[in-house]
């Protein structure tokens, strides 16, 4: 897939620049949103190929974001990734039943989240 787009989601600046920064060296076009309302809102615009979303964020949850386009014809079939701190199991079988991609642990490892972005990407190829 050429120059796929990715929205990655995330209140915390600094965990924006690096999955940016993982992104931009797969020759990704990387869309970024510091909360779950312009989450939403790019998403339903720009229709991402992927996007990796934070869990606790200050406006709405990313569990309500998922949610929210989880239920949406128009997005439903966007894959998406949960970067999250947040160790709890039910949380984690409550995503994965809503259908996400993956559930990733923060601290991650970048060349981690790499290999998980390639094989979500490559899936969409075929």
């Amino acid at each position: 897939m050429a120059n796929p787009l990715v929205l990655a989601v995330d209140d915390e600046p600094h965990i924006l620049f690096i999955l940016s920064q993982v992104l931009n060296s797969k020759g990704c076009a990387v869309l970024t949103a510091d909360g779950g309302e312009k989450a939403i809102k790019l998403a339903l615009k720009r229709m991402p190929n992927l996007i990796i979303l934070d869990v606790m964020m200050p406006d709405i949850s990313g569990f309500e974001v998922c949610q929210h386009l989880k239920n949406n014809p128009k997005t439903k079939q966007i894959p998406i990734i949960i970067l999250t701190a947040e160790q709890n199991e039910e949380h984690k079988e409550a995503m994965i039943r809503m259908g996400v991609e993956d559930y990733i642990s923060k601290p991650f490892s970048p060349n981690g989240l790499s290999n998980k972005i390639d094989e979500i990407l490559g899936k969409l190829e075929v």
